[in-house]
């Protein structure tokens, strides 16, 4: 048996009222939702099948008995009904306290943002936008103004990089680049299935990935030929989606066309001063 409730019903709601219909298996990750929502909310299908003690495909089904497409989507929903239950933080200081919180909670994650990142992981994703033959980059949602920025930055910097804002269009590019070429994929949660597909085609192409994201384990990560983790602000699957900061990937992307200017030495300084004559002659009195 299948839901075939309101649309909107949450998930602990469908699983109080399919719970006796469903398959043995299926209730026992049903029942390890149920005890634990948040760190459900943050469990891969295969971390909450380990704890369930069921195969991943049990998670699957549950999901769709559920009336959900896969465990991505009930992921979702169980994020969106924790939203829901959780009370906003008010502060005593008003707006502007909650200004202040906000960017505090950024300052404090820096460091573990840093602490993230390896020489060998940052060389190698240096190296492959250097070397590429052709940079053509995949971000869709709240992460396709990153896109955009990190073009403009990159073909200023003497690395010529298309962006294309259309999901389609990014797929066809994706699949005309070759084994001299990057896709870099920008995608806070990993899971856009937009630019999954472009991955996909690029893979098929031949061509290297470069994940930008910011979990380590994920739908992206798992396609990626080098990925670089800049783990969220906020510290769970469901802050990402509800909150959905984007300043940790901004940042250490900036960086890394810093970095790439900096081994680029000559090249980037010039390509970077005929830019700026450029800006210049554009600004008016």
């Amino acid at each position: 048996m299948t839901w075939t409730g309101a649309p909107d019903a949450p998930p602990t709601a469908r699983i109080a009222a399919l719970a006796p219909s469903l398959q043995p298996s299926e209730r026992r990750v049903a029942e390890a939702i149920v005890a634990d929502v948040p760190r459900a909310v943050d469990m891969t299908a295969q971390e909450l099948a380990d704890v369930a003690n069921v195969g991943r495909a049990s998670v699957v089904r549950m999901a769709q008995s559920l009336g959900y497409d896969g465990y991505p989507q009930l992921r979702v929903a169980l994020a969106r009904q924790r939203a829901y239950d959780t009370e906003p933080v008010i502060s005593a200081d008003g707006n502007l306290g909650i200004v202040r919180a906000a960017m505090d909670r950024f300052a404090r994650a820096l460091p573990h943002t840093a602490a993230v990142l390896t020489a060998e992981v940052v060389d190698a994703c240096v190296d492959a936008l250097d070397n590429a033959s052709r940079v053509v980059i995949s971000a869709n949602g709240l992460s396709a103004p990153l896109g955009y920025d990190v073009a403009i930055r990159l073909t200023t910097a003497g690395r010529p990089t298309e962006y294309l804002p259309d999901t389609l269009a990014q797929r066809i590019a994706a699949r005309q680049l070759d084994k001299s070429c990057v896709l870099l994929a920008i995608s806070g949660s990993g899971a856009n299935r937009a630019t999954l597909d472009a991955v996909d085609a690029a893979q098929e192409a031949g061509a290297t990935v470069v994940a930008v994201t910011a979990f380590s384990r994920s739908a992206l990560v798992s396609r990626a030929t080098i990925t670089v983790v800049v783990p969220p602000v906020t510290e769970s699957f469901q802050d990402e989606l509800v909150q959905t900061s984007r300043a940790g990937l901004t940042l250490v992307l900036e960086a890394l066309v810093e970095a790439l200017v900096a081994q680029r030495g000559p090249r980037a300084r010039d390509a970077r001063a005929a830019a700026l004559s450029v800006v210049s002659d554009s600004l008016g009195e």
